[in-house]
């Protein structure tokens, strides 16, 4: 390849490359080493010692001395690799080095190229805590990760919310709150990560989550489903940790739903995100606003594509908004080995005295000016349902809030129940 160049083009490039160029001997003596190579390993103009004694033998540096050290002694015609390599002065690099060995008229010996990819590893790693990884991977390694435009792709979603949350936002320093959504964002991606799906983004306290684009998982429904119930699972901990750490406990609401979507760059030329949109993503957003706190929520569409061992405790049926027929849900209780370890079907009721309120229907969060009379009758034991009798016929999974003054509590209809109906609290006003 060389011999066909011309020597001064040779020369140049040699001499001006920012990657640091050695020519080896089959014994391993430093030739040649272009001025990026000097700077890289710290040598001066004289070269005749082996590679491997040119690099720092401190903690670190095993992976490339080793490399140089068994190219030589397995006499290998081509060797690549990643690897770490920490300078005299401390500096920590990630190189990538590229050994090819070749003829020349009288001799033979190793090219030795090495790019330096620190920058590009950081600036990786940085766009990857902003995004996701898969999305980062995309972005930066497709063709198409360069380009507006989308396509269609079968997958399932995963959108998550803390019950409660706004309310108790309004009432926390914007400090104390950040440190909370922190760790319990934290726990919940690891978990994520766990499954292969993809955050699209965070919305407040809730998490948008694809699995099946932009890599594709041909399990993506099994994998949305066992994350689902692996997140509720790991409320716990982080309840732990809010405990001991002055914050109220948290409660989580999970709708998954599986079908085509669109996926993609979304923008215009000077900024885009990676995003995912349609049917299929609006109605696993309206199922999650289905969920009680402790809920894992999945359509009739999910349901048919799993292929483990699926029980539900329960299961309903709701009209998306703009369809013509009701959609069948199925809340999780177990995937194969994976269970919904929480259980909301056994209430201990405390003898309580009665108060009057007036209800209010909520409509996607706007509250209804019409007002109707209610009456909670008992509390449970742990202070997060009621039962209640109202003068409005009331519907399982409809949002409601009750007023008495300036006291508020917002709450969910969990089912009806002889004596009145049964709801869960989303909210409660401090003084309540």
């Amino acid at each position: 390849m060389f011999e066909r160049m011309p020597a001064e083009q040779i020369s140049y490039i040699f001499e001006n490359t920012q990657d640091a160029v050695c020519l080896v001997s089959p014994t391993g003596v430093l030739l040649e080493a272009n001025p990026s190579a000097e700077k890289l390993f710290g040598i001066s103009g004289d070269k005749d010692q082996k590679i491997w004694d040119a690099i720092p033998f401190v903690e670190g540096n095993d992976d490339l001395i080793q490399l140089f050290i068994d190219a030589v002694a397995q006499k290998l015609t081509s060797q690549e690799s990643i690897v770490d390599y920490v300078s005299n002065d401390g500096t920590v690099y990630n190189l990538h080095v590229r050994l090819t060995y070749f003829m020349t008229s009288d001799m033979g010996v190793y090219l030795v190229v090495i790019t330096d990819l620190t920058k590009l590893i950081q600036v990786r790693s940085a766009f990857a805590r902003y995004t996701s990884p898969d999305i980062a991977d995309y972005v930066l390694t497709t063709e198409e990760g360069q380009k507006r435009g989308g396509m269609t792709q079968d997958v399932t979603i995963l959108m998550s919310d803390l019950r409660g949350f706004t309310a108790l936002s309004s009432k926390m320093p914007a400090q104390r709150l950040i440190g909370l959504l922190n760790h319990y964002f934290e726990a919940m991606v690891a978990v994520i990560s766990r499954y292969g799906g993809t955050v699209i983004e965070f919305l407040g306290d809730g998490i948008f989550v694809v699995f099946g684009a932009p890599k594709e998982l041909p399990d993506h429904a099994e994998r949305a489903v066992k994350c689902a119930i692996g997140m509720q699972n790991a409320i716990k901990e982080v309840n732990k940790w809010t405990e001991e750490n002055g914050y109220p406990e948290l409660a989580m609401g999970i709708g998954v739903n599986s079908g085509i979507a669109v996926v993609g760059n979304i923008g215009s030329e000077k900024k885009m995100k990676y995003g995912c949109m349609g049917q299929t993503v609006n109605i696993a957003g309206r199922l999650e606003s289905l969920t009680i706190g402790g809920q894992v929520l999945i359509t009739d569409h999910t349901r048919k594509k799993l292929t483990g061992n699926f029980e539900a405790c329960s299961e309903g049926s709701f009209l998306p908004k703009g369809a013509k027929y009701e959609l069948r849900y199925y809340e999780v209780s177990k995937l194969d080995d994976l269970a919904v370890d929480t259980n909301y079907s056994v209430i201990v009721w405390d003898e309580c005295e009665k108060q009057d309120y007036m209800l209010h229907i909520l409509q996607e969060k706007k509250v209804e000016a019409t007002e109707y009379s209610a009456t909670v009758c008992k509390i449970s034991t742990d202070k997060k349902h009621a039962l209640i009798s109202c003068s409005y016929d009331l519907k399982p999974r409809m949002n409601i809030m009750l007023q008495h003054g300036d006291n508020r509590i917002y709450a969910k209809v969990i089912k009806p129940d002889y004596d009145g109906y049964i709801i869960c609290f989303t909210s409660v006003s401090q003084d309540v």
